[in-house]
């Protein structure tokens, strides 16, 4: 018969797990972040490639994790989920950064600070969630789900602001492709912020 101390030591270590995807996510965020706040001087892509690595790790260990163990401090395939939606938030972030350092000589003069600063709070909240979720308290959750949903808001709008000023007959080929590219693709990691949030959120919402 399994103890209800092999039961916690099982929702230990995979919370924990989770928690270090999350974290590498952000450590993502910020670092990309902080490679469009200093957007004049050239850049190394290490960080990024730190970050991937430690969500890599903490992803084949929760792979490995649920092969062994046979209790699990939730489903099997909520686990994997989520794992599955923090994993595409570092590796979305490192293709932004990867493109953007060969194409910086042609962005000159492009902002993306605001936008990175709005992931990295997302990534921020996203870590909020997965803290959280071992208590499974819809009380704490929701109002985290909610920031999220709002931060993803204002990523839309911002988006529809872009498209105006990209049709707006002002520039060159050239620059409608790069920038329509690069504001997407950051875009799309805050989607992934976001994706990986809803999981969680659901993931509460069905063991609350």
């Amino acid at each position: 018969m399994f103890s209800l101390q092999t039961i916690f030591g099982q929702g230990k270590q995979f919370y924990g797990l989770l928690n270090e995807q999350a974290e590498a996510a952000l450590d993502a965020a910020r670092a990309l972040h902080e490679m469009m706040r200093k957007s004049d001087q050239v850049h190394a892509l290490d960080a990024f490639k730190l970050a991937r690595e430690r969500e890599r790790v903490a992803s084949n260990q929760i792979s490995q994790a649920l092969v062994d163990s046979f209790i699990t401090p939730i489903e099997r395939e909520d686990i994997e989920a989520l794992g599955s939606a923090l994993y595409k938030i570092p590796k979305q972030i490192e293709r932004f950064a990867d493109r953007y350092v060969l194409a910086q000589h042609h962005l000159e003069g492009v902002d993306f600070a605001p936008r990175a600063a709005m992931l990295e709070k997302a990534a921020g909240v996203v870590v909020e969630m997965i803290r959280e979720l071992p208590r499974l308290r819809m009380d704490t959750m929701k109002p985290l789900n909610d920031k999220l949903r709002v931060i993803e808001n204002e990523a839309d709008r911002l988006i529809l602001e872009l498209y105006r000023d990209i049709y707006s007959g002002d520039l060159d080929a050239k620059e409608m492709f790069l920038l329509k590219e690069f504001f997407e693709i950051l875009e799309k990691a805050i989607d992934r912020c976001r994706e990986a949030g809803v999981v969680a959120y659901e993931i509460a919402l069905k063991n609350s």
